[in-house]
């Protein structure tokens, strides 16, 4: 499945690792940060559900709950949270009740709480797989693969020309549009000035795929004003986590 949970807490003591014990079992990998803001920073980007694990730490870590509830409303990445009833009203007055997907109460049992946070990384992944993706490329051999690799998650639709894409565009509007930049006839800087003149279409992020990994070339591409790019030689797994993040930030990380 591939879905990754972050747990922060005060420490990985024995219930916590009980409970990624119990997480991995699922099939679900487990990342662990610190409460401090620089340590969730660091660790939240590999991360598709974040778990709260409360301690005395809440009651004088105010800027690190501020900091969940910002990065979670702003990336839509799902919270849920463990903790004694006071813990929890103590976390209340910084991040909403109605914000998180799963509130436990201690004493937990990681069996149940496993099985839970399976489901809340089920859920999640149904939401990526709504998520629609537009791939545009000449080179059919590197389309059906691109294809492949980010079927797993996403709805993704190929079109072979810059004239596809603006025809599919007419009735169709994807969250975002991986567009080769190097295209014959129609190249994707050209397509990518149609799209942007389109109404319904005008808004869809653009990430241009590029063969050339030099820094004239990336520098011609990024003076277009995409979202980002792709070079074409990056490995499955780059690619993939790229996309992802793209989807979870809502912001291009042109270095991964």
């Amino acid at each position: 499945m591939g879905n990754t949970i972050l747990i922060v807490s005060s420490g990985v003591g024995f219930m916590v690792e009980a409970l990624g014990s119990n997480l991995r079992k699922e099939g679900i990998e487990t990342v662990y940060s610190e409460h401090q803001v620089k340590n969730i920073r660091e660790k939240r980007k590999d991360s598709d559900v974040i778990l709260l694990v409360a301690g005395d730490y809440v009651f004088d870590s105010p800027e690190a709950l501020v900091y969940l509830k910002d990065i979670t409303v702003d990336e839509e990445r799902p919270l849920c949270a463990i903790g004694y009833d006071e813990e929890m009203q103590e976390i209340y007055k910084y991040i909403p009740e109605n914000h998180f997907k799963r509130v436990f109460k201690r004493p937990f049992d990681a069996k149940y709480i496993a099985e839970e946070l399976k489901s809340v990384a089920e859920e999640e992944e149904e939401n990526k797989r709504g998520k629609k993706v537009l791939l545009v490329d000449d080179d059919t051999t590197f389309l059906k693969v691109l294809q492949g690799w980010l079927s797993d998650k996403y709805r993704v639709t190929a079109v072979k020309s810059g004239m596809q894409a603006i025809t599919y565009l007419a009735n169709h509007s994807p969250d975002l549009i991986l567009l080769d930049y190097d295209m014959p006839i129609t190249p994707g800087p050209q397509v990518m000035e149609m799209i942007r003149s389109e109404y319904n279409a005008k808004e869809v992020p653009i990430i241009f795929l590029t063969g050339k990994s030099d820094r004239e070339s990336i520098m011609n591409v990024m003076k277009l004003k995409p979202q980002g790019y792709l070079l074409k030689a990056m490995t499955r797994e780059d690619i993939v986590a790229a996309v992802d993040n793209y989807f979870q930030t809502h912001k291009w990380d042109n270095n991964l």
